[in-house]
């Protein structure tokens, strides 16, 4: 068995297979194939002689160093034991990423039915890429949402009790950052400050939304009571393709308050002005009280997304 990545000259004739749980379709595999967001270096294949019987692709942005998400998998049917082929793949992969730079093992994303655990056949697809994202490194799973907007979804009502004020000072929005991580639900959040600190974590929240995500840091806002106390957070963003809500969150003393819903309302109505005809956005399937704001916000849920992610 070999595994490789491919030439650039096999980048243009790559067939793209449909694949359970894929994240994009042979015309999204084109343009962003075309924007740089998959590669020849991102793209490896298991071959037994002139056979290919996998290949992998990770996706990343087109400006990007480093691949950031194992999105597209295929294996043959003939295989017997996909497990210890994937496994075998991505460990070979992921040794070569981190040999050129990578700071961390790629995720593997899978873009799940919203029933798939009432599915037998999905369940044991997923099962058996469990354990081959296990084998390779990848032993953390978490369940997310996915939610969307459209203009057809309704305009949320302005924010009525708080004021959106830009902050240029990276280090006073980074000092938000530090305390939202207190008594957060989301998990890779809980994750991160166990492993590494609420310092090392905020700062890496931080700076990923600032420098590797395409909305602007001038899109950001700090959300403040009428009387001037600070109460949140709101961050607009995009990804590759969409409008994102990005990051949202209220400090510990103001929860429970309803100022949520607010700062999405602001986050929505931010991007509608700009024109946007979808807005997404992502969160666990653990943190409810954020899966009933994006509800009641005008979002619908329209996917379920399964994350293996190696260890902080």
């Amino acid at each position: 068995m070999k595994f490789r990545s491919i030439a650039a000259a096999d980048f243009d004739r790559t067939p793209h297979h449909t694949a359970p749980f894929d994240w994009a379709t042979a015309v999204q595999y084109d343009e962003r194939r075309a924007a740089g967001q998959y590669r020849p270096q991102w793209t490896w294949l298991a071959e037994d002689g002139d056979r290919v019987l996998a290949r992998a692709m990770w996706w990343g942005f087109g400006d990007g160093k480093h691949p950031l998400a194992l999105d597209y998998l295929y294996v043959h049917h003939s295989v017997a034991d996909p497990v210890i082929l994937v496994g075998d793949l991505l460990n070979v992969a992921h040794e070569k990423f981190l040999a050129e730079g990578a700071p961390e093992l790629p995720a593997y994303h899978l873009k799940l039915p919203l029933d798939w655990h009432a599915d037998p056949v999905s369940v044991a697809a997923v099962d058996w890429r469990r354990t081959a994202a296990a084998r390779a490194g990848l032993t953390e799973d978490n369940e997310r949402l996915r939610f969307e907007w459209t203009p057809a979804d309704g305009l949320p009502e302005p924010p009525a009790r708080l004021d959106f004020r830009p902050e240029p000072d990276d280090e006073v929005v980074l000092s938000v950052f530090r305390r939202l991580t207190e008594g957060s639900l989301d998990t890779e959040t809980r994750r991160g400050v166990t492993a590494v600190g609420v310092d090392a974590h905020a700062r890496a929240d931080f700076e990923f939304y600032r420098d590797q995500m395409p909305g602007p840091r001038d899109w950001w806002r700090l959300a403040y009571t009428a009387g001037g106390d600070l109460v949140g957070l709101a961050l607009p963003s995009r990804n590759a393709s969409n409008a994102v809500v990005g990051y949202l969150g209220v400090l510990p003393e103001y929860r429970g308050h309803g100022y949520i819903h607010e700062l999405l309302a602001h986050i929505t109505r931010h991007h509608a002005g700009l024109g946007a005809s979808r807005v997404v956005a992502d969160t666990d399937l653990v943190n409810q009280p954020m899966a009933a704001a994006f509800t009641r916000g005008g979002y619908r849920n329209i996917e379920m997304r399964l994350v293996f992610s190696a260890p902080h």
